[in-house]
């Protein structure tokens, strides 16, 4: 039989694995949470519910349904040219095979469009294997972790490094990591004349009550504010960030593909929202068509072989992966989501109007799911509907 998460939870803080974890899991309105552990390994107040956590990759779908936003006002279509608005990016060069060196280039065959950016096939981003000559400069320049974001430069300052580095692919060719979310960061201020920052909290945060997310922590909040660790060589948490750390001020660049803090209850708001077609209280946030467009897999059966490292076998759809079928015992056909390398992962399943949510504070050492979110995603997808509400 699976632990429950509890026993899963509490086990891992004795462990010394975590310093604590919120754990969620919802069916319709029935709700049932968990806590564990601490903030901090010093033990300076127990995890509660409304903890605040760095979420890392899991911020990726809310940077996407703001695109869709876009496009549902007619401001953005997905075969728009993206240098439309990114200018930087109109004329780009690709290296001639993954392989090449980065000076053996070709032109792009054809302009990169805002759907190639939704699907991660706009030739720019992480592939599987981080040794390619082309990742290096990537790497070096421009991809910033998202767990460290007061260290990336402006967007008019990236976008001007990444415009000098070759693409690892023609645009639709080849799936890669992440780069696609920030560039859609950008391509969001851009297109709506305000900040990444301002519009998700006007279009997005407000009218889903997602009072406690956004890319700063205030000071009246950061006593539920976590620190944030990594195991170093001897398997004990050493800190990275405290509660009056990098979340403390607005980054230069404000990160769609990793940036944001919150709690589970506002990542729950959000997947209700996904699960309800698009539509909050009555009021329709997100189109149902885009919704369908964003928790469907775009990728081929190569693309998504070619990226088992990522994905285990699973779709991409726009800011998340999704299950097809196959695979792990806790996959279920269209259940979407994603992780975060600060240790968590938020998924739903359309089909049993399901949400499992996981947040912890410890730093991912691959973009493997660490066993901690397989146990999770064991009981999530097994889990009675919750009764608590």
């Amino acid at each position: 039989m699976t632990a429950v998460p509890r026993e899963i939870l509490n086990s891992c803080v004795s462990d010394g694995a975590i310093a604590g974890a919120v754990a969620l899991v919802a069916r319709g309105e029935a709700v049932e949470v968990w806590t564990a552990g601490s903030v901090d390994i010093d033990d300076s107040a127990p995890m509660s519910r409304d903890s605040i956590f760095r979420l890392a990759s899991i911020s990726k779908p809310i940077t996407a349904a703001a695109v869709l936003m876009l496009i549902d006002e007619g401001r953005l279509a997905f075969d728009d040219p993206i240098a439309n608005w990114l200018s930087e990016l109109a004329a780009p060069m690709v290296v001639r095979t993954p392989a090449s060196p980065v000076e053996d280039v070709v032109p792009a065959n054809r302009p990169i469009t805002v759907f190639d950016l939704l699907t991660f096939r706009a030739g720019y981003g992480l592939p599987a294997d981080s040794s390619l000559p082309a990742a290096a400069p990537l790497l070096a320049q421009v991809q910033r972790s998202g767990r460290d974001p007061q260290r990336a430069p402006a967007p008019d300052e990236a976008l001007a490094m990444l415009a000098r580095i070759p693409m690892l692919g023609q645009p639709g060719e080849s799936w890669l990591y992440n780069t696609g979310s920030d560039l859609q960061g950008v391509l969001i201020a851009r297109v709506s004349g305000q900040s990444l920052p301002e519009f998700l909290a006007e279009r997005i945060f407000q009218p889903l009550r997602m009072v406690d997310t956004g890319f700063t922590v205030p000071a009246d909040k950061r006593h539920r504010f976590t620190s944030y660790y990594r195991e170093d060589s001897d398997g004990k948490l050493e800190l990275l960030d405290t509660p009056d750390g990098q979340w403390s001020s607005l980054p230069a660049f404000p990160s769609g593909a990793g940036g944001l803090a919150s709690t589970a209850d506002d990542w729950l708001r959000f997947a209700r929202m996904i699960l309800a077609k698009g539509t909050v209280n009555g009021r329709q946030i997100l189109s149902a068509e885009s919704v369908r467009a964003m928790t469907t897999d775009h990728l081929t059966p190569a693309q998504r072989a070619a990226n088992t490292l990522f994905l285990e076998g699973q779709g991409w759809g726009f800011g998340g992966s999704v299950d097809v079928g196959g695979g792990a015992e806790w996959h279920v056909p269209g259940r979407y989501g994603w992780v975060g390398g600060t240790g968590t992962c938020a998924h739903l399943t359309p089909a049993t109007g399901s949400v499992a949510i996981l947040l912890t504070q410890t730093a991912m050492t691959s973009p493997t799911p660490t066993p901690l979110m397989r146990e999770f995603w064991r009981y999530a997808v097994n889990a009675p509907t919750p009764t608590g509400a």
